[in-house]
C-alpha cells in the first residue's frame, strides 16, 4: 500500500482526476487528507426554488474538471481534501420531510393558520423534530471528524444545514464570530413555522452564547422583522450590497472595504457562504436568486484577506448550490470551494505553496 508521500510523487495533478477517487479525483483517503468535506443533502422547508440537496453531489462531479494548480494555493492539493458520504437517512429524510412542508407552505401562501388543520399542525411538529435530530447528527459528524484533527467543511444543502455545525464549533471554541456571504439575512424567527428554516439560519446562531458577532456581506433582500432583530441585537453588522457598491462608487477601494469588514469579527472566525451572495450568473439556479451581489473576485479576495489576516478560520460552511440543466452551478461551487479549502489551509499555517507570480 502506497504512503501519502508515495501517491503524492505517483499523481500528476495535470491529468484528469481520478474517475474512482475522491472529490477533485485526489488519490488519499479520509486518514491521509487534512481537510474534510462534510456533505449535507438537506432542503426540507424550501419556499421558492429547490435543488441545494444536490448540490453536493453536483459539486463532486464538477470537481473532476477544477485543475488544481490554484494561483494562490499551488500545493494546496498536496494536502488531501476527502470528501465524506452522507448518512443515507439524511437524503431518504430529506425527500420525505420536504414532501410533508410542502401542504403547510401552501397553505400558508393561501392565508391559512397552521393550527386550524391538525394533520399539518402535526406534520411540521414532525418536520422541526426532524430538522433538531439532523442537526444533532451534523454535530456529531463533524465533531468525529474534529477530534481526529482535521479542518472540516460542511457543504449544503440548504442554509438551514450548518446549524449543527455551529454547535459543534461552540463545543470547541469559547467565543467566535460568523463572516456571512448571503444575499439574505436569514434572520427570521421560525420562518414559515419551521423552526430550522433556511431563512432561519442565523436568528438560530445568534442564540448561540458562543457567537459573538455575526458580519453580513452582500446583503440584499430582507424584512421589517429582520431589521428589528438586528436594531436590537448588538452581534450583527451587515455590509448591504447597496452600501458596498454606493462606496465602491465614490471611490472607496474594496482592498480598503474588505479591511473594514474584517475588523468587526473577533480573533476567532467561521465562514458561511451562501452561493447567492454572487451574481446570479455564477448561480443561476440558487433557490432564492436576488438582483445584484458580488463578483466572484470580490468573494475570493476578502476570503484571501481574512486568510492572511490575523484571525483565526475555525470553520467554513457553502450551501445553497443547486444544480441546473448543465454543470455550471457546480463548476463555480467546486471552484469556490476548492479557494475556500486553500483559505482554511493557509490560514491554519499548512504549506500551500507560495502564490504563482507572472
Amino acid at each position: 500500500m502506497l504512503s501519502k508521500q508515495q501517491k503524492i510523487e505517483n499523481f500528476d495533478p495535470s491529468q484528469p482526476g481520478l474517475a474512482d477517487a475522491t472529490i477533485y479525483g485526489l488519490p488519499f483517503n479520509a486518514e491521509e487528507s487534512e481537510i474534510i468535506i462534510l456533505p449535507a443533502p438537506w432542503e426540507v422547508t424550501v419556499s421558492y426554488g429547490s435543488g441545494a440537496s444536490e448540490g453536493p453531489e453536483a459539486i463532486f462531479n464538477a470537481s473532476f474538471q477544477v485543475d488544481l494548480l490554484h494561483q494562490e494555493f499551488p500545493d494546496l492539493w498536496k494536502l488531501g481534501i476527502y470528501m465524506d458520504e452522507a448518512p443515507e437517512q439524511w437524503i431518504t429524510n430529506s425527500e420525505k420531510y420536504k414532501s410533508l412542508a410542502q401542504p403547510i407552505i401552501e397553505a400558508l401562501e393561501n392565508g391559512e393558520a397552521i393550527e386550524t388543520f391538525p394533520q399539518l399542525q402535526s406534520d411540521l411538529d414532525k418536520i422541526n423534530k426532524a430538522s433538531a435530530q439532523f442537526n444533532q447528527e451534523v454535530k456529531e459528524r463533524t465533531l468525529y471528524w474534529m477530534n481526529q484533527g482535521k479542518k472540516v467543511i460542511l457543504l449544503g444543502g440548504d442554509h438551514s444545514t450548518p446549524m449543527g455545525y455551529y454547535e459543534a464549533l461552540a463545543s470547541k471554541n469559547d467565543n467566535f464570530g460568523i463572516l456571512h456571504f448571503d444575499a439574505h439575512m436569514d434572520l427570521r424567527e421560525a420562518y414559515e413555522g419551521f423552526t430550522y428554516s433556511h431563512a432561519s439560519i442565523m436568528y438560530n446562531a445568534i442564540k448561540l452564547p458562543q457567537i459573538e458577532k455575526i458580519v453580513q456581506v452582500g446583503i440584499r433582500d430582507f424584512s421589517e422583522g429582520e431589521v428589528n432583530v438586528i436594531k436590537s441585537s448588538n452581534k450583527v453588522k451587515v455590509y448591504t450590497d447597496t452600501d458596498l457598491k454606493s462606496n465602491q462608487f465614490k471611490g472607496k477601494t474594496w482592498k480598503d472595504q474588505c479591511d473594514e469588514i474584517l475588523n468587526q469579527l473577533p480573533e476567532n472566525v467561521a465562514v458561511s457562504f451562501d452561493i447567492d451572495a454572487l451574481y446570479r450568473w455564477y448561480c443561476p439556479n440558487t433557490g432564492t436568486p436576488v438582483p445584484g451581489g458580488l463578483s466572484y473576485e470580490q468573494a475570493t479576495y476578502l476570503l484571501s484577506r481574512l486568510a492572511s489576516s490575523n484571525k483565526k478560520i475555525i470553520g467554513i460552511d457553502l450551501v445553497e448550490v443547486a444544480p441546473g440543466s448543465d454543470d455550471w452551478d457546480g463548476n463555480v461551487g467546486a471552484r469556490l470551494l476548492f479557494h475556500l479549502c486553500g483559505v482554511f489551509a493557509k490560514n491554519s499555517g499548512m504549506n500551500v505553496g507560495e502564490k504563482i507570480q507572472f
